[in-house]
């Protein structure tokens, strides 16, 4: 078959060669060294915290190796594609400080010199590249999807795979110069596929930059590069587009690894050098029989990065959070470094872990009320502040109006040496210290301690002193010996039988009058911002 002629026939008026389009995108002029990684999300829907997790990875590999960092979006697959959801995406790496160096904003600036930045506005060159690879007799036009034997056809190959057939040749790969010029006669739509060589039990080898040497079987497929409507797959675009824009790294989900023989022929058949991997492992959680799943869209929030801004979790948490599964080491340094800007950390893209990460509330939270326990006050205010607007409007006109007060709250117990650490979410402030907005409707008493609690309650009335911590404390003493409690742990450990309890437990009894829990901030200062005649009213309340 003379191929020139048929990919005349196939693409009589394409707008480019891959030669014209090979000098527009020339060899980035960067140092010995640099890294250049792209994040490539699909516009379907939110960021997902697994792909947020991959533009990490990007980021650091580029930025420490004084390359570039840059988004591309994949939007070929135009039936899935979600409105808004290349802005999601975005927003989402503007507000956790990772912006790429280069990027599209649709229908408005575009900030680098390899774009566009969107696939489908690179329709031109992919066509371009089916073109020459028909010529070249390495693809062919498919009308499979639009014949009447393509149930047929399919049911062959699923026969062939059961009996260990493992070539998937097209039928259409037979078909005559003749019978194609029919085809488009009569109006058919064509697909282009790849015309594979391989044979289905040769393997090869490739090194993936964190899984090591990697066999495989090679492709055999005769893969669709370009789809009937025109726009490519992603594993023919991925290819162009990665060589032309000059990326030198992928990262992507392991669940890509069945398709590296196809992008290993692939990138061969177009004469094109291959970036190095890193296949990175799923994030998944437990289920409900302690077995591993991938974390859902459909039924995990927190898969959703906009969850965390929801929720009102610093973004730093989340980012140290990400980090620590990525690179294990990281907790470590955090030890090693509790004041230091996890920017300093000496990040290393090439040394992730292999294994499956497993998401955990627990350790974010941990990590979340450290990052909120060394903010001042007044950042935790701003904050709580930044975060209500957004997610809880009812609140804002309370905070503004009161702001002295809630600042003075969200000040108990911090910028001390041992901070207090209970919070790690804005969103669980008002439920959190609802008790000094309002007096507690529950009580976290011990039944079997009533007569107790109720006689030091009416005793407190006439000890309640809030002039000093010092003076306040002294007077809670002086109440508890009186009434037959140690006022010296020490004593009370020798001898519990000779006292009612001890002066902690005395302050226990306050605490829960006050703040309905056994467990609060310093009672002092509670006691303070309250005031002496709230703090009566509340102990009163129990008492009379």
């Amino acid at each position: 078959m003379d191929y020139k002629k048929l990919a005349e026939l196939l693409f009589p008026s394409n707008k480019y060669t891959t030669d014209e389009i090979e000098k527009m995108y020339p060899k980035r002029n960067l140092p010995e060294g640099a890294e250049v990684t792209r994040f490539a999300p699909s516009p379907t829907g939110f960021m997902h915290l697994g792909s947020f997790y991959q533009a990490l990875i990007d980021y650091n590999i580029a930025k420490r190796s004084g390359g570039v960092f840059y988004l591309r979006i994949e939007d070929t697959d135009q039936k899935r594609e979600i409105s808004g959801a290349s802005e999601i995406i975005m927003n989402v790496l503007s507000d956790y400080d990772f912006m790429p160096d280069e990027y599209e904003l649709k229908g408005g600036v575009t900030v680098g010199n390899y774009g566009p930045y969107y696939q489908t506005e690179r329709k031109e060159f992919y066509n371009a590249y089916a073109k020459k690879l028909v010529a070249e007799g390495k693809a062919f036009p498919c009308f499979c999807r639009k014949t009447e034997g393509l149930e047929d056809v399919q049911k062959k190959r699923e026969k062939d795979f059961a009996l260990g057939k493992t070539d998937d040749k097209d039928p259409c790969r037979n078909l005559t110069y003749e019978q194609i010029e029919q085809n488009l006669k009569d109006g058919k739509k064509f697909a282009i596929r790849l015309k594979s060589s391989g044979d289905g039990k040769e393997k090869i080898k490739f090194v993936d930059c964190v899984k090591g040497e990697i066999e495989i079987l090679a492709n055999s497929k005769d893969a669709i590069l370009l789809k009937n409507d025109g726009l490519p797959t992603y594993h023919f675009a991925h290819a162009i587009d990665d060589t032309l824009m000059g990326t030198t790294t992928v990262v992507r989900g392991e669940e890509w690894l069945p398709s590296y023989p196809l992008h290993h022929e692939l990138f061969d058949v177009l004469g094109f050098t291959r970036p190095k991997y890193i296949h990175t492992p799923v994030i998944s959680k437990l289920n409900e029989k302690g077995n591993k799943r991938k974390l859902s869209k459909r039924k995990d929030p927190e898969s959703d990065m906009r969850f965390y801004d929801k929720e009102g979790y610093p973004k730093q948490a989340v980012v140290e959070y990400l980090i620590n599964l990525i690179n294990s080491n990281f907790e470590i340094w955090r030890k090693n470094n509790p004041d230091a800007d996890y920017r300093d950390f000496p990040f290393d893209g090439f040394k992730n872990t292999a294994n499956t990460p497993l998401f955990d509330f627990v350790k974010l939270n941990d990590i979340a009320k450290e990052v909120i326990s060394k903010l001042t006050a007044e950042q935790c205010y701003e904050r709580l502040l930044g975060w209500a607007r957004e997610n809880s409007p009812g609140n804002v006109d309370y905070l503004v109006k009161e702001k002295d007060y809630v600042t003075k709250i969200l000040n108990i117990d911090r910028e001390k040496p041992k901070p207090r650490k209970d919070i790690y979410k804005w969103s669980m402030f008002f439920d959190l210290y609802d008790y000094m907005f309002s007096k507690p409707r529950t009580y976290e008493f011990d039944e079997q301690e009533g007569e107790k609690c109720e006689k030091v309650l009416k005793s407190y009335k006439e000890y309640l002193d809030l002039s000093s911590k010092d003076v306040w404390f002294e007077k809670i003493k002086e109440m508890s010996e009186k009434l037959g409690y140690a006022v010296s742990n020490s004593d009370y450990k020798k001898n519990p039988e000779n006292y009612q309890g001890n002066v902690a437990k005395v302050c226990e009894f306050l605490r829960v009058a006050i703040t309905g829990r056994k467990n609060s901030p310093d009672l002092y200062e509670i006691m303070t911002l309250l005031g002496e005649k709230e703090t009566l009213n509340r102990i009163s309340a129990i008492v009379g």
